[in-house]
């Protein structure tokens, strides 16, 4: 395997005993782990399973309970704030009708604006942008094949299209970490292709891919390594022995607590 370049030797993402819940109900249970710099981690699990909360406790849309995360040995709220972590959601909270430009789309990752925050239509990202942000749209909208689009009304895009502008918004934020959540889903063979291409480069030059997914054959090609969860960590390594039948079954059926247990955790 080609060897990557890392900063240092400092993991990735790092956790310690682990907890989160919703609303009351455990999600996450005592989830320790330690996912290397530079390396493609696929994360599978089932749905409810705690992938997706994983993540949101990494961009801090979701408080642990209890528990320790690092990333790259600091608290990911610093490394939030140094920009050091760029996210891809599965569910963009976007108002997709809303005349903005592909291109001014993938510039307001430069801003770090809340896609939920109304504030951010109201401003115009070129009148801030330097050669520098440019430069980092223009870059990042070629890897994914839209320039070609890239005056284009974001809501006029096919899904597929519309996945690979938000991928865009998270390369041209140039983070080290790369999150994504099910980047493929309701994606076109041809665009997952080209996401699956793009992430490939990403990792080549150095960039960690941490990334939810339920494609398991694109795991099995792409993923350094593969981290299973269902609500606790089952697994980590390989693909080849991770997605195992015997490893998947286990997934399947991986519980750690009682009902009782469960509720002592959440309150």
């Amino acid at each position: 395997m080609e060897q990557r370049p890392t900063a240092d030797r400092l993991p990735a993402l790092e956790a310690r005993g682990l907890y989160a819940a919703y609303h009351q109900e455990p999600v996450l249970e005592d989830v320790s782990l330690s996912l290397p710099q530079g390396e493609w981690t696929a994360i599978v699990g089932p749905n409810g399973g705690g992938k997706s909360s994983l993540l949101g406790v990494v961009i801090g849309s979701l408080s642990p309970l209890r528990g320790e995360l690092k990333i790259l040995g600091q608290t990911p709220q610093v490394q939030r704030q140094r920009g050091r972590i760029a996210f891809m959601a599965q569910q963009e909270r976007m108002e997709w009708d809303f005349p903005i430009s592909v291109r001014d789309t993938v510039m307001t990752g430069r801003f770090g604006m809340m896609r939920h925050d109304p504030l951010w239509r109201r401003l115009l990202p070129r009148r801030w942008a330097n050669p520098a942000h440019r430069r980092a749209v223009e870059e990042a909208l070629a890897d994914v094949d839209m320039i070609d689009l890239a005056d284009r009304p974001i809501g006029a895009l096919s899904g597929g299209q519309k996945k690979r502008v938000m991928l865009a918004r998270a390369l041209a934020q140039q983070a080290p970490i790369l999150l994504l959540d099910e980047p493929l889903a309701g994606v076109d063979p041809p665009s997952e292709a080209l996401i699956m291409a793009t992430l490939e480069r990403q990792r080549r030059a150095g960039r960690t891919i941490i990334m939810v997914t339920h494609d398991l054959p694109g795991a099995r090609q792409h993923a350094d390594q593969v981290l299973l969860i269902n609500r606790t960590v089952v697994g980590m390594g390989a693909p080849e022995a991770m997605l195992s039948d015997s490893m998947l079954a286990r997934l399947a059926v991986a519980s750690t607590r009682t009902a009782d247990e469960e509720r002592r955790v959440a309150a």
